[in-house]
């Protein structure tokens, strides 16, 4: 079974362009979700134009104010030692020191979110998405002086640049171009390293283990690892007729992992990061690999089993990917 830990990411060689036009400029702004207008009704700081899944917003800089509720975001805004105001903290890993901090108004999490706890925060900026991406209405008509950017990866564009336009637009945001930059030319290491080292014909099964169940994660659609079959060329070792990208994954049985007899698993353990203080909570390796009736599976067999962090479920960002890639890099390279 391949191990992993929770690192921060050094300094890495300069990324090429990643796609995102920024344009820092002063005066008032006006553009997208509404101005960020100081709540004194001074005149705002300077601002940058960043275009977000909306259109064209105007993001004051420095914010005054930041609300974070996209998990994805919320591992970078915390080394950043950017300060929130406002956060949908209980989707936050107990990894992120964010999640403990009472001065940080909570939000909730996006089936019960206490979306009127916003307008104490007074935001300048509310960076919003993922879970939250259905209350973005709420949050317009709740903080209407707010800048609202919503960055979530769009489905026609290759996930990982995805991630780097959101990585971009924050460091513009936060002065923080430098770092990343890094975060950028880390993750592209990481997946050239995987590339390099993956024979292009061993295949590939990618699940979610949650609840002692074992989901089968769509190639190209599964949710977290389902986009890595097109970055990587991985051949499937199963592919299934009307795959979702449910959050759980789609049901599958032992038998037909078994069937397909993949030569590598990809895991993501949900329950790692949501459950995993609670007694009944079965660790996805427990269920992979004391399985009887998986026992006979080239990846089970080889100890091809390559876990995600375990915070990966409410994280999800650039970081994760990074330290995973890391991983699997390491487990490739290994059997070359």
């Amino acid at each position: 079974m391949t191990s992993f830990s929770r690192r921060h990411f050094g300094a890495a060689s300069a990324a090429g362009a990643l796609g995102l036009v920024l344009t820092a400029c002063g005066g008032s702004a006006g553009a997208g979700d509404g101005g960020a207008a100081d709540a004194a009704g001074e005149n705002p700081a300077d601002t940058v134009e960043i275009e977000d899944n909306n259109g064209t917003q105007a993001v004051q800089t420095p914010p005054k104010s930041v609300v974070a509720t996209d998990n994805r975001t919320f591992e970078t805004l915390e080394s950043w030692d950017v300060t929130l105001t406002a956060a949908a903290r209980a989707l936050m890993p107990t990894t992120n020191s964010y999640r403990d901090d009472e001065s940080i108004i909570d939000l909730g999490n996006h089936r019960e979110p206490d979306l009127e706890a916003v307008v104490a925060a007074e935001p300048t900026l509310i960076i919003n998405g993922q879970r939250f991406a259905q209350y973005h209405d709420d949050f317009t008509k709740y903080a209407p002086d707010a800048t609202i950017l919503e960055l979530d990866p769009r489905d026609d564009k290759p996930f990982a640049d995805e991630l780097k336009r959101q990585i971009t637009a924050l460091g513009q945001i936060f002065s923080k171009d430098t770092e990343a930059t890094e975060l950028g030319a880390a993750l592209d290491a990481a997946m050239e390293r995987v590339t390099a080292a993956y024979d292009g014909s061993a295949t590939v099964m990618a699940v979610n283990v949650s609840g002692g169940a074992i989901g089968y994660i769509a190639p190209g659609a599964g949710r977290t690892l389902g986009w890595t079959f097109d970055a990587f060329g991985f051949v499937p070792a199963l592919e299934v007729e009307g795959a979702s990208d449910d959050h759980q994954g789609d049901d599958i049985s032992v038998e037909a992992i078994a069937s397909s007899n993949p030569d590598w698993i990809l895991v993501m353990d949900r329950d790692a990061a949501i459950s995993a203080d609670d007694p009944s909570y079965q660790p996805a390796a427990t269920v992979l690999e004391a399985s009887e009736a998986l026992a006979g599976v080239t990846a089970i067999a080889e100890g091809n089993l390559v876990y995600m962090p375990a915070d990966t479920y409410t994280n999800e960002s650039i970081q994760t990917y990074t330290e995973y890639f890391e991983t699997l890099a390491d487990a490739l390279e290994g059997t070359a």
